[in-house]
């Protein structure tokens, strides 16, 4: 299993903007803009997939910390993992963000390491993970949205939907062609990649 988090802005805006106007109509409200700082506001997610399927989608109120992770992966990924790898012989992968390093979620896998194993992440490595590659599916089909969401409960939606129709044979292309990439010089194990079986 593959997973990751990642952020979707509501307005999307490079910050440029080119308009003609008369030099009367400057200050018309017809041909003022506002502006939202830093994208304005935010959804942020939390997935993962694997060969066989797509995971769960999981909402992040604010920020992705220590203890709302923990809850994710013991409500979320432990069942998960029981359920598709009953003999303990499936790998979850998770990148090196701090709160994935903390004390308390270091010592849940140590506790459930006879459920499934941990892939290990090298430090300071460049981001690999195939599960960015959907991110990029999700946005590019929000994107895409006549009429754009006009509000946090319209963007998660459409990101709910924009996951739940990522097509198979895409995600399982993605776990196959990481199959032929190296990190550190070693290639992953087809069981790591293609199936976990």
């Amino acid at each position: 299993m593959w997973s990751d988090e990642s952020r979707f802005q509501l307005h999307h805006a490079d910050g440029r903007m080119r308009i003609w106007l008369k030099q009367h109509e400057n200050m018309y409200p017809t041909c003022m803009n506002t502006t939202l700082q830093a994208g304005g506001d935010r959804v942020m997610v939390w997935g993962m997939f694997s060969w066989h399927d797509l995971g769960p989608l999981i909402r992040v109120e604010q920020h992705l910390n220590s203890t709302t992770y923990l809850s994710i992966i013991a409500d979320q990924v432990h069942p998960i993992m029981l359920m598709v790898y009953p003999n303990g012989d499936g790998f979850f992968q998770q990148d090196n963000e701090p709160c994935h390093g903390a004390h308390i979620v270091k010592e849940w896998f140590q506790e459930h390491e006879g459920d499934f194993s941990l892939l290990r992440w090298p430090p300071q490595s460049l981001d690999l993970n195939p599960i960015e590659h959907l991110w990029d599916e999700v946005k590019r089909a929000i994107r895409q949205l006549v009429p754009q969401p006009s509000n946090l409960t319209e963007l998660d939606s459409a990101i709910h939907q924009a996951w739940c129709q990522i097509p198979r044979i895409t995600f399982q292309h993605l776990s196959a062609k990481k199959n032929r990439c190296s990190t550190e010089g070693k290639r992953w194990p087809n069981y790591v990649l293609m199936g976990w079986s």
